[in-house]
């Protein structure tokens, strides 16, 4: 039973159905606002981390849920369209703060201060984004091909392993200076605390993910159909 299932192609829905716009448009929603979010630095004793913290993981539990169903081109064409609308977010609010401000309005520096790191910000999360989202949904999609529809919880948390540590390297490296790290140790404890956290995250919300991917696969007609 076992080779004959190894002969079967790994099943994946067509991306050109309702539910597949929805995980899009949620998943650029959540990585343009944990981009904003992480903007500011925030300190929860010892341990230090930014504003988009509770946002980030979920567009990689997002992006685990496009992988699964519809496969590699599918989230691939995701994280592209995640990019460029993160991009156009960073561009909208350099502009918005290089617009001449009227007399009556006095906010801003304040503005300034708050929108003027988001562009950097935005390069470190896009390219990490771009290289985690990409190793996480082709180990997936890899794992996926071995074991058709067989351990799913095993190819959720091998591509999660991947993907979150080569996102929270480059995302970290990059962003660290913009919010204030400038020790070593600090960033130490920046790099850490993010693998760690985004990796549990998903760890916790394994069952949750788990639950989404079979209610989406059920209720796909083009499920095992196409790919």
């Amino acid at each position: 039973m076992t080779q004959l299932a190894d002969q079967v192609e790994a099943k994946f829905a067509s991306r050109g159905s309702s539910h597949f716009d929805i995980l899009l448009a949620l998943f650029c929603v959540v990585l343009i606002l944990s981009n904003v979010g992480a903007s500011k630095g925030v300190a929860f004793g010892p341990i230090i981390t930014d504003g988009g913290f509770f946002l980030f993981p979920i567009a990689y539990i997002i992006g685990d849920v496009l992988s699964e169903v519809y496969g590699f081109r599918a989230a691939r064409r995701a994280i592209i369209t995640g990019f460029v609308t993160a991009a156009l977010a960073a561009l909208t609010f350099w502009v918005i703060v290089a617009l001449p401000a009227a007399d009556f309005y006095t906010n801003q520096d304040a503005l300034a201060s708050v929108l003027m790191p988001v562009p950097l910000i935005v390069l470190a999360s896009l390219l990490g984004f771009v290289a985690g989202q990409t190793l996480n949904s082709w180990v997936l999609v890899r794992i996926k091909d071995r074991t058709r529809e067989r351990h799913l919880w095993a190819r959720l948390m091998g591509s999660t392993g991947v993907g979150e540590f080569a996102d929270t390297l480059i995302f970290c490296s990059i962003a660290a200076s913009v919010i204030g790290i400038t020790s070593a140790g600090d960033f130490i404890n920046y790099v850490l605390v993010g693998f760690l956290y985004k990796t549990a995250v998903e760890v916790l919300f394994l069952p949750v993910t788990t639950l989404v991917i079979r209610w989406v696969k059920k209720r796909e007609p083009s499920y095992g159909v196409a790919a």
